[in-house]
């Protein structure tokens, strides 16, 4: 019987515990300072620069890809990755087997050719006589005539496609055109390289790894905003601690459309002294394209921070109206100040952005103000708006 008292007092007593631990709770949430609830950051003046960013790939300037204009089997190879050529240089050579001995059937071609033509140069002559002494017929005469011609002809023809078959030779040595750095080799000894209506590429030469350029790819609301000669910065992977430098040289007018997003292609001329920007590699590029000097700068943070009890009109902080003295030359926006413990609203004007910071340029707020960029009682998240407390009973 005892026992079965005990369970209810038992549980009386937990629920006045719960009750009297709400209410101390309560009471503390309650009476917190409001320059404790929210985070604050005093308005402050400085530097701003506004960039866009875009991925772009490192390029040489000039990349020949070197083919070939004859099929063939790969009968020596004279250079590799890395190696540099001259102008003239035989990188090189197909079998010319085939080519060669088409080669000399055509000159013995010529050669019958030639024949040919002597032949009816000296029967041309024979019936020239006999028509003088009236032992031939004007038309055997012209006979005679023709084919001296058409022999002429032959000859030439002939002497044509031994030049062609002589060319043809020629090409099984595969030169390089310009003095370089071969960056690119497909093809080993024993392929056969067939040149169809598309040339194979066998080699790929770089002219000068001095001389880099980036193609990267800005979207259509950034590229307004680049201009020629315009300085680059961006980094590589290779080289994460590191800041390199280019210009802008070209903006390119043929959009890339992807899934609706319309890209354009900027060309940026980049010096490689060192040669440690290799073909291919990732670049991150960033173009300055506006900056602000002693700016009036408030955090981002602050723009987008919205209290659940915020007041609906602007205030200057101090119980001005803004509304007129406000610039409209940028994008609007809000930040919030403590007044009396409350959050109120400031219109602003905003200028540009880094990402973390904002200028302002319109609107009642000046240097040393303190705003608003978050709410403690929201786990320190500055876009949390603020919550009343729990009542535990």
């Amino acid at each position: 019987m005892r026992s079965l008292l005990r369970a209810p007092i038992a549980l009386f007593l937990l629920t006045l515990l719960l009750i009297a631990a709400g209410i101390v709770t309560y009471r503390q949430v309650g009476m917190t300072d409001p320059q404790q609830q929210y985070r604050l950051e005093s308005v402050g003046k400085g530097e701003i620069t506004q960039l866009v960013s875009a991925n772009g790939t490192i390029n040489p300037v000039s990349l020949i890809s070197v083919g070939t204009q004859v099929s063939g089997i790969v009968k020596k190879l004279y250079v590799d990755f890395n190696d540099k050529v001259e102008k003239g240089q035989i990188l090189l050579e197909l079998d010319d087997s085939l080519l060669a001995a088409q080669q000399k059937q055509s000159r013995a071609n010529a050669q019958s050719a030639m024949a040919s033509l002597d032949l009816a140069t000296a029967n041309e002559a024979r019936m020239r006589n006999l028509f003088g002494q009236e032992y031939v017929s004007r038309q055997e005469l012209d006979t005679a005539v023709q084919a001296k011609k058409a022999a002429e002809a032959q000859v030439l023809a002939t002497r044509a496609v031994v030049e062609k078959d002589t060319a043809n030779v020629a090409y099984t040595v595969i030169r390089s055109p310009v003095s370089g750095v071969v960056v690119d080799r497909a093809v080993d000894v024993g392929q056969t390289v067939a040149a169809s209506l598309q040339t194979p590429t066998l080699f790929k030469i770089a002219q000068d790894l001095a001389q880099m350029q980036i193609h990267a790819n800005f979207a259509e609301a950034d590229i307004g905003s680049i201009k020629v000669n315009q300085v680059v910065k961006f980094t590589v992977d290779a080289f994460p601690n590191r800041n390199f430098q280019g210009e802008v040289r070209q903006v390119r007018l043929n959009p890339t459309t992807q899934q609706n997003v319309v890209t354009y292609d900027v060309v940026i001329n980049v010096d490689n002294p060192e040669q440690i920007l290799m073909p291919g590699m990732t670049a991150y590029v960033n173009i300055a394209v506006n900056e602000r000097k002693d700016a009036l700068l408030v955090p981002n943070a602050a723009l987008r921070f919205k209290p659940a009890s915020a007041l609906t009109s602007a205030s200057n902080g101090m119980g001005k109206k803004n509304g007129d003295k406000t610039k409209r030359d940028g994008f609007s926006g809000k930040v919030y100040v403590l007044e009396n413990g409350e959050p109120v609203a400031i219109s602003v004007s905003l200028g540009i952005t880094d990402g973390r910071n904002t200028e302002i340029v319109g609107g009642e707020l000046k240097a040393g103000d303190q705003i608003i960029i978050g709410d403690t009682l929201a786990g320190n998240k500055p876009t949390a708006a603020a919550k009343p407390p729990m009542r535990m009973f």
